[in-house]
């Protein structure tokens, strides 16, 4: 059969080098405000409310504990779920909806008086906040960016990781003087205020179209930067590049959380005190920063599977070389590679996925991987004691953790960058 050449040029929305009325800015803007907000869910922010909440309620260190573990693994079983609303009603409306519940939580989790209250507190923020606002945030600069989409992502996450580091300097002073109810109070009411009009007064109503002239080199759009063809979840999961980028991001979650979780007695076994323990945070947040944008804009240059390879090389040395570091510029680094591998591989991970499957059913994919990385973010601590308890030390752990980094490296060497279009609707087409 006889099938008339497809016409050279098609009509887009917009130039691909155009950017009215900054549209990437607003996009950039509204992403990092959002990103930046979920703080109030984020470890680091909710560490400062634990032991008042010990005295208040009285409560063991315990009983808090599994209260937030089960907070925290809820995140697992309702991000695939938000990751399809995503794709079906748009980033902006969702994060407005998403803004407004974690609002709305934090506002309730001021009244709770008991473990029971208290679980159902840490569930609403965890979801909420360190996952559901997380999700849409960094998923919102994929859909809507056309232009420069990994220095874009990269900025974003640079911005909201900034503004999530510097949470607990704020709210600690805050606790101390206010107390946890009141502290909980005005951060639901700071969340309606910046993510509400950040969703929809920033956000377009819709993606801007920018449809390519031509189909550029292994299937990418040469605006979008996407493949031709928006791959489903069940048709993504069948390639080897899904599960490479997911087994990255969970591997990096397991033994960073792990690690962070137990900084002080880790780092206290070479030798550091529990403030030159806390010390390395300082170039973690630093380089993690850096890492952001600068991995952002080698994403627009290099491989995906390179720079992967690259991070978990990094991460393998990292792990390793906590079970050796010593006070002084060992220490500090560990800290900028542990910094470095935890901003850069989310980074890597929001620019391949619409570079590989295109931004159609971006959600549903990303909300797999999210739901995979908050399932072994609750792993890596229970793990890491684990191995502490079956040895008078952290190293044999520490060396079988690297097993997981160099996993995912023999994955990146061998695994395929997917065809522009998946193979079974290509050969339906034939």
């Amino acid at each position: 059969m006889h099938h008339t050449p497809a016409q050279s040029t098609t009509r887009t929305a917009a130039p691909p080098d155009a950017d009215p009325r900054g549209y990437t800015a607003r996009v950039v803007l509204a992403a990092s405000v959002a990103l930046a907000l979920t703080a109030p869910g984020q470890t680091a922010a909710l560490s400062v409310f634990i032991d008042p909440l010990i005295e208040s309620l009285a409560l063991s260190r315990t009983e808090v504990s599994a209260a937030y573990f089960v907070g925290s693994l809820s995140g697992a079983f309702v991000l695939p779920v938000l990751g399809r609303a995503i794709d079906r009603f748009g980033p902006r409306l969702i994060m407005a909806a998403i803004g407004a519940a974690f609002a709305v939580f934090l506002l309730a989790s001021s009244a709770v008086t008991g473990l029971f209250g208290l679980t159902a507190a840490f569930i609403g923020l965890r979801v909420a906040g360190q996952g559901a606002l997380n999700l849409v945030a960094t998923t919102t600069v994929a859909v809507y960016g056309h232009r420069r989409r990994g220095f874009a992502t990269g900025l974003t996450a640079a911005v909201g990781t900034a503004g999530i580091s510097m949470a607990p300097l704020l709210l600690e002073g805050l606790v101390a003087d206010f107390g946890w109810q009141r502290v909980w109070i005005w951060e639901g009411i700071a969340v309606a205020a910046f993510v509400l009009p950040a969703a929809l007064l920033l956000l377009p109503r819709a993606p801007r179209t920018a449809v390519a002239p031509a189909v550029a080199d292994e299937g990418t759009s040469a605006t979008s930067g996407g493949p031709a063809v928006s791959w489903t979840l069940a048709e993504a999961i069948r390639t080897g590049m899904f599960w490479m980028v997911t087994a990255g991001v969970g591997t990096c979650s397991l033994i960073t959380t792990g690690l962070t979780f137990h900084l002080v007695a880790v780092l206290g076994e070479r030798g550091l005190s529990a403030t030159e323990a806390a010390v390395t945070f300082l170039p973690q947040t630093l380089a993690g920063l850096a890492a952001s944008v600068v991995l952002g804009w080698l994403a627009d240059h290099f491989s995906d599977r390179a720079l992967i390879i690259a991070m978990m090389a990094m991460l393998a040395g990292a792990t390793a070389g906590a079970g050796w570091v010593q006070p002084g510029w060992s220490a500090l680094a560990y800290g900028v590679a542990l910094g470095v591998c935890a901003n850069g591989v989310r980074t890597l991970e929001a620019v391949a996925f619409p570079r590989c499957f295109g931004v159609g059913h971006l959600g549903s994919l990303r909300g797999v991987v999210h739901s995979g990385t908050v399932a072994a973010s609750a792993l890596g601590p229970l793990l890491l004691a684990l191995g502490r308890s079956w040895s008078d030390s952290y190293r044999p752990v520490l060396l079988l953790l690297c097993l997981l980094p160099a996993a995912v490296i023999l994955m990146a060497a061998v695994v395929r960058r997917p065809p522009p279009v998946p193979p079974r609707r290509q050969t339906a087409t034939e």
